[in-house]
């Protein structure tokens, strides 16, 4: 691994991913996790602080990129409940079927190589009636905003460790889950880059 990825795409992530209008979605989504939960893409552990400890009994989170885990690690410390950090990719969840109650996915999918298999791994450990609580960006619907992420995503997916910016987010949740719940629109930032897609599916 170069020195970039290791070293300053920590930080760059950590820094992009904590801004306060993120930081206010993940307050008022990630509280609603209960029970067993998988995170998927935990990154530097930005959504630790907002589990509520009376209605999770375990958080699970996966995050392939181990360079982010010790920011992780100590924000999970930080946060009063059970905290596995693994270094395992959302296209091989180590979980059996209907495992967990709810699986949390912020910021993630982006950067997902084969997100179509994630997010059936995802459907496969939740259990009948859980929920998939979500928070990314991507495709945005504006056709002068389509052309110029079409145009940056090589160039963000170069120094962004994988993030694509002109995902169908909805459109790829929707393979392996009902969609009960969406919000979209932009959030403060580039266009390009902020377009979210806001809910819960089952």
């Amino acid at each position: 691994m170069n020195p970039y990825d290791r070293y300053l795409l920590p930080w760059i992530i950590d820094k992009a991913c904590g801004t306060g209008p993120i930081q206010k979605k993940r307050s008022t989504l990630v509280p609603r996790a209960h029970g067993r939960v998988l995170e998927v893409g935990v990154g530097t552990g930005h959504n630790l602080p907002f589990y509520d400890a009376d209605r999770v009994s375990e958080v699970i989170a996966l995050d392939p990129a181990e360079q982010m885990h010790r920011r992780a690690r100590a924000r999970a410390a930080e946060s009063g409940i059970d905290v596995r950090v693994l270094g395992l990719p959302a296209e091989t969840i180590p979980l059996d079927d209907d495992e967990v109650d709810t699986v949390v996915m912020t910021f993630t999918l982006c950067t997902i190589p084969d997100p179509t298999t994630a997010l059936a791994e995802m459907r496969r450990v939740l259990k009948p009636g859980g929920e998939l609580l979500f928070c990314e960006h991507g495709a945005a619907p504006d056709a002068d905003v389509q052309k110029w992420q079409r145009r940056l995503n090589p160039i963000q997916n170069r120094v962004g460790g994988g993030c694509n910016i002109n995902r169908d987010i909805s459109g790829l949740i929707g393979q392996s889950f009902e969609i009960a719940e969406l919000d979209e629109g932009y959030s403060p930032g580039p266009k390009f880059a902020s377009y979210l897609y806001y809910g819960a599916a089952n």
